[in-house]
């Protein structure tokens, strides 16, 4: 009785009515739904990931590329790891990840199943890709690995070349080498 005596007069204090507050009630707050915007979007772009991989995105929802000193078609040496030493040239690259498949290095063994009752399953092996930071690019005439440097020639073409040797990785050359391995290869899988 004297806690509701107190609380009385505290609302008087306050200058409420005792009969308008005490013994109803209150109805229930009302919360205003935010609209809730998240920092992180989704990649809208699909690539071959594994489950606990994970792409950072920038805010128009595309995956942050990493700037790579290696081109498809160079030719590289492995630095570090179970293949340090061994020779080849780039045939793919992931620039959301900074990797790099290396031809006939970096071998996997993958077990298929059968996807017919007359197929046979098989062991297969597959070339998996290493980190761009365990290659250096290679000089095959001068047998070396080199770091990659940038110039500018005379007619204002912006080329790599290694450093040490001084000899131009970008040449058109070697872009028309390239382009016809490609279109031979596409015309070989079309047939």
């Amino acid at each position: 009785m004297a806690a509701m005596a107190a609380l009385q007069s505290s609302m008087t204090a306050l200058s409420l009515s005792s009969n308008s507050f005490l013994g109803q009630r209150l109805p229930p707050p009302t919360i205003y739904a935010a609209p809730i915007t998240s920092k992180e979007k989704p990649c809208l772009i699909v690539m071959k990931l594994k489950r606990w991989e994970r792409k950072e995105c920038k805010p128009n929802s595309l995956p942050v590329v990493h700037k790579m000193h290696v081109k498809i078609g160079d030719t590289v040496k492995v630095i570090a790891g179970r293949d340090k030493g061994k020779i080849g040239e780039i045939t793919k690259i992931f620039k959301h990840n900074s990797k790099v498949v290396v031809n006939e290095i970096n071998l996997k063994t993958k077990h298929v199943k059968s996807r017919e009752e007359e197929e046979q399953g098989q062991i297969i092996k597959i070339e998996a890709p290493i980190h761009s930071s365990n290659v250096m690019l290679y000089s095959k005439e001068q047998d070396v690995v080199s770091r990659v440097g940038h110039k500018v020639l005379e007619d204002g073409k912006r080329v790599r070349y290694l450093i040490k040797t001084g000899e131009i990785i970008d040449s058109t050359e070697n872009w028309k080498k390239l382009k016809e391995a490609n279109s031979k290869a596409e015309v070989a899988t079309t047939a």
